[in-house]
């Protein structure tokens, strides 16, 4: 009796083993995740009225933290189907603050991107103060050094890496190999599969998938965006330095939101 009891013991183990392979081994070739956009407004309206003497400023900062949260969260979706993709904001997204001091263009950042991996080219619209653009362009091409550093997102274990782009702007993304897209929140594209997390840490900024959903999607439901002045990142920059010209030191975050 004591033999058959370990026998089955043995047989349990050995199909929850073969079970736990076989989720291992499943990719997810297409699907819905759902993203929260965390902003740090106390670091960033820090940033923006450093150096400023006047006692108005941390007057209107003092009030800001006094009414609201540290972190300001929205909400995004990707839909993706073999190499295209789709990322839009969800629709119950707060539209953004009228308050100066927390108006901010990379918390407010609500780009709508379509990518093509097959082409290796995207369209973004893009609403610049009111201003809407239709963003045709081949994709960032971004130097990932892939490293060690391994964490769990969304139910799915993924590796850190880590790149410089823009010149200066230093990026921290999680992939996972399980959903071979490679793709993820906002451009970011060119990993050995689809991130999950993503963080600006100097521009206290971060990206994290929380649902992972795989289900059919349809190529309807990856339709780029069609309304918008078209243009390409080039020209686009262009016009944004042109407009930002007289701005000072808030010219430089403003051009950055804008030429994610």
């Amino acid at each position: 009796m004591k033999t058959i009891i370990n026998h089955i013991l043995i047989l349990i183990i050995i199909l929850t083993c073969c079970n736990t392979f076989a989720q291992n081994d499943h990719f997810v070739q297409n699907g819905i995740i759902e993203f929260e956009k965390k902003s740090n407004m106390y670091a960033l309206i820090a940033k923006k009225i450093k150096g400023e003497t006047d006692s108005y400023y941390q007057l209107a900062f003092e009030s800001y933290k006094k009414n609201n949260p540290q972190f300001k969260t929205t909400k995004s979706i990707l839909s993706f189907s073999k190499n295209k993709s789709l990322y839009k904001w969800d629709e119950t997204n707060q539209s953004a603050s009228n308050s100066w001091i927390s108006d901010d263009a990379m918390a407010n950042l609500k780009n709508v991107i379509a990518t093509d991996l097959d082409t290796k080219t995207s369209i973004t619209q893009k609403n610049v103060y009111d201003n809407l653009y239709l963003v045709k362009d081949s994709l960032r091409k971004i130097d990932w050094k892939i490293t060690d550093e391994t964490r769990e997102i969304a139910g799915y274990e993924c590796r850190r890496a880590n790149a410089i782009i823009i010149d200066s702007v230093y990026v921290v993304a999680y992939y996972t190999i399980q959903i071979p897209f490679s793709g993820g929140p906002e451009s970011f594209t060119g990993l050995p599969g689809t991130i999950l997390g993503l963080a600006l840490p100097h521009e206290n900024i971060t990206w994290f998938a929380t649902k992972v959903t795989e289900i059919p999607v349809l190529e309807k439901d990856l339709a780029p965006p069609t309304k918008g002045k078209p243009t390409d990142n080039k020209e686009l920059n262009k016009t944004l330095l042109e407009a930002l010209k007289n701005w000072g030191k808030w010219a430089r975050k403003t051009l950055l939101a804008y030429s994610l």
